[in-house]
């Protein structure tokens, strides 16, 4: 099964390339408002606002929530794929036999509130989250900063301790809620950094040296390398208590858009896609060669015309 759904993902990746490599060829004279990011923003006349636009390319960094939301009426379906270790060798493929995926719909409900949810095979962990815009960073550097938050719960299908046949595993031991800040900064058209300071609690834990509640400072960035390609980096350093032999989360990747995809190419040390395996259960050593490759893909839908579109022929809407 983890085989079928490997070479699924893979045909979808290799499907889809030949747009990012034909919108590359035809881009010579794009500039920030030709970003998926435009498509997504808040209202047709964003642009006339004094609000900064596209500080990423879309609502994540990696493993991670940006400071981005999609647009009010529009669905964004998002699929993540992580493969297995690349130390793994010739026998497993390089991680390749092996993969985590997480299919998931996140939906604008206002301008600045938007809601998801998702499933991922690792834990068979379920998740939602909700995000919400609380400052916007505006061009004339009266507000600095973009500030959102982010907060989650998820629920994991597999027991962390064994028990005998008939004994009760209640479900609250199954979940585990984030609380989550994101604060960034576009400095120009080509670098933009946020940072994350996240708390992660765990209902239920495996040993008693174990905390319930984890602390972490997250910090990302984007670089943007030509007019459709950026370079991403995450890091979640872990901050007092954690679990047992869990390392912080590194990742390293580069996004890629045409049209209304938005490729996200990366290397990390975690196994998990959301934010209770990433942030807090990390285990993976880089110096080891505990590196999974994987990659995010997301296709927006508009599901709700914006007002200005709904008479109108525009094919688009």
């Amino acid at each position: 099964m983890k085989r079928t759904t490997t070479l699924f993902s893979l045909l979808l990746l290799l499907q889809l390339f030949p747009q990012v490599v034909q919108a590359q060829e035809k881009d010579t004279t794009a500039h920030d408002g030709d970003d998926l990011m435009a498509m997504l923003a808040d209202e047709p006349g964003a642009a006339k606002k004094e609000y900064t636009i596209a500080t990423f390319k879309t609502t994540r960094i990696a493993n991670g929530h940006s400071i981005e939301n999609v647009g009010k009426g529009i669905l964004d379906l998002r699929i993540n794929h992580r493969f297995g270790q690349l130390n793994a060798g010739v026998k497993e493929f390089f991680g390749l036999d092996n993969a985590t995926t997480r299919i998931g719909l996140d939906y604008g409900i206002t301008d600045w509130l938007m809601v998801g949810i998702g499933r991922s095979t690792f834990m068979k962990d379920v998740d939602g989250f909700v995000k919400v815009k609380l400052l916007r960073q505006t061009e004339n550097n009266g507000m600095p900063v973009s500030v959102s938050y982010m907060g989650a719960v998820s629920a994991q299908d597999v027991k962390l301790l064994e028990q005998p046949e008939g004994a009760d595993y209640p479900f609250s031991n199954r979940v585990a809620y984030v609380n989550q800040l994101l604060i960034a900064r576009k400095f120009s058209n080509w670098l933009s950094l946020q940072l994350m300071p996240t708390h992660v609690h765990y209902n239920f834990v495996q040993f008693r040296d174990e905390p319930n509640d984890v602390f972490a400072m997250g910090v990302g960035g984007r670089i943007k390398l030509t007019n459709r390609i950026a370079f991403t980096g995450e890091y979640y350093m872990l901050l007092g208590d954690k679990m047992r032999n869990t390392r912080n989360s590194l990742t390293l990747g580069f996004d890629i858009e045409t049209g209304g995809h938005v490729f996200q190419l990366m290397f990390t040390n975690s196994t998990g896609i959301t934010e209770r395996t990433v942030i807090g259960q990390t285990t993976g050593r880089w110096e080891k060669g505990d590196i999974h490759f994987g990659f995010n893909i997301s296709r927006i839908f508009t599901i709700v015309r914006p007002k200005e579109f709904r008479n109108t022929r525009n094919k688009i809407w």
